[in-house]
């Protein structure tokens, strides 16, 4: 039966925020120097008639998450433009609901034909993949949770119950094969954790650009004030936890970075790594060899890795590989394939043990994905898309009410840590590391808490601005 809680979405309104780098970092084959954030503002209303609006936001990650041939810079415009197109077709999005159950449609049933239509338009060049599909899509699904929560003045993550949802869990997916429903009748509640913690440990990232220690400065590193090499961010940031980015195709390279960063952290007091190899491995049997060679050799090191990271093409349903050798040496946790619960259902029968979500595939998507993996026995992690700005927020949030196996990534502050000096201002223990965490501490209020009022931060002019007056309440 509906519920008086139930909203709709009647205008949305779009910006984009430029921000640069202030050292370069490596995607795969391509390297990250600037990036743009979609920010945007959504306007919903009741069932009553009564208006809010909520805040979402996501960097267009195009290196991450639309590797091709094309030029860079065709590729983000592409994506911007995909943007506005999405903002329209949100507005447009006439359903009343929950925002789980809002967004869990669009992305089901709209969001498919949106890319096909804008697809098309390209002709011959390079189709926007899924992964860059669900980033474009993610800051409107933000939005209307926080929306959601401002409306009725509470915190989102206290609204994904029976009391504000029509549907249960086990209306939006099924259990794996075999086992029985163990959705039906439950909600997001029942299954994350109903506390949350003030601080969360900080995982680094370690890219395949960064320098190590002081032997490695050439003297053409930025002087801004903020560390540049490795063991300086670790002494000032008292890090615990590092992720190591890895290639994938250069064995002897990739062992060797793992065995240097190692050897770092094992002198600098760090008691976690993982290693990421961002989707260029193509067989088991390459990253089983790096594995057994660092127990082999490097036995310390191999024993602080805590997790291993999305080798494998991202195209999971492509690409079936068999990986339950990988995971019987390491945890093995999907990122970029795990667009949804499906992918989970499918990762865990091929021998995946975890998933790393990300607010940027959509709130919707990481909470209904948290509940399967959790529900299965899959460990949890929440991974970073450089996230500055508002989108910080929603991202540590996430971490944070799900319940990770330790910590949450977070590395804006390396990257472009002056691009979020406003939000810095309300909330400093979320963009800047203390004693090896972020403090969630100052997040308070209704929605995802950002305490937007307070913020001093002038916005560019809209690019897009939709709004629907015709299905207003009178």
């Amino acid at each position: 039966m509906p519920k008086p809680t139930d909203i709709r979405i009647i205008g949305t309104t779009v910006y984009f925020l430029p921000v640069e780098t202030r050292v370069p970092l490596k995607f795969g084959s391509e390297i990250l120097v600037s990036v743009t954030c979609a920010r945007t503002c959504v306007r919903v209303q009741d069932r009553a008639g009564r208006i809010a609006e909520g805040w979402g936001e996501t960097p267009l990650s195009v290196q991450w998450a639309w590797p091709g041939r094309t030029s860079l810079e065709h590729r983000q415009e592409v994506l911007k433009k995909f943007c506005v197109h999405l903002a329209g077709a949100w507005t447009k999005h006439d359903a009343f609901g929950h925002p789980l159950e809002i967004g869990a449609d669009f992305c089901e049933h709209v969001l498919p034909v949106e890319l096909e239509k804008i697809n098309r338009e390209q002709g011959a060049n390079e189709k926007i993949p899924w992964l860059a599909a669900l980033i474009c899509c993610s800051m409107y699904d933000i939005a209307v949770h926080d929306a959601f929560g401002n409306l009725h003045q509470r915190p989102v993550y206290e609204t994904y119950n029976a009391e504000f949802m029509n549907r249960s869990l086990g209306d939006f997916m099924t259990p794996a094969d075999g086992h029985k429903n163990v959705f039906r009748n439950r909600y997001p509640q029942d299954i994350l954790p109903r506390e949350r913690p003030s601080e969360l440990h900080a995982w680094h990232l370690v890219g395949g650009l960064d320098l190590l220690d002081g032997s490695e400065l050439t003297g053409e590193e930025p002087k801004d004030g903020y560390p540049v090499v490795l063991t300086d961010w670790i002494q000032q940031d008292q890090l615990k936890c590092l992720k190591v980015k890895l290639r994938g195709n250069d064995a002897a390279w990739d062992f060797q970075r793992m065995k240097q960063v190692g050897h770092i952290a094992a002198v600098s007091g760090v008691d976690w790594l993982s290693a990421d190899f961002n989707c260029t491995v193509t067989n088991p049997d390459y990253v089983n060899g790096i594995l057994d060679h660092l127990r082999k050799e490097q036995p310390r090191i191999y024993g602080m890795i805590l997790y291993v990271e999305q080798p494998f093409p991202y195209d999971l349903e492509a690409h079936q590989i068999d990986v339950h050798s990988v995971s019987a040496r390491k945890p093995l946790f999907l990122d970029e394939s795990a667009h949804d619960w499906r992918m989970l259902k499918l990762g865990r029968s091929l021998g995946w043990t975890g998933v790393a979500l990300k607010t940027c595939k959509t709130q919707t998507g990481a909470i209904l994905s948290a509940c399967w993996a959790k529900t299965h026995g899959m460990s949890v992690m929440v991974q970073d898309l450089t996230n500055p700005m508002l989108a910080q927020i929603p991202h540590v949030l996430l971490a944070a009410r799900v319940g990770t196996l330790f910590g949450v990534e977070t590395n804006g502050m390396q990257f472009y840590p002056e691009a979020s000096a406003i939000e810095s201002e309300i909330h400093p223990g979320l963009y800047r590391r203390r004693n090896g965490k972020v403090n969630l501490s100052t997040l308070g209020g209704p929605g995802f808490g950002y305490r937007l009022s307070e913020m001093k931060r002038e916005l560019p002019l809209p690019h897009a601005d939709f709004r629907d007056s015709s299905r207003l309440v009178a």
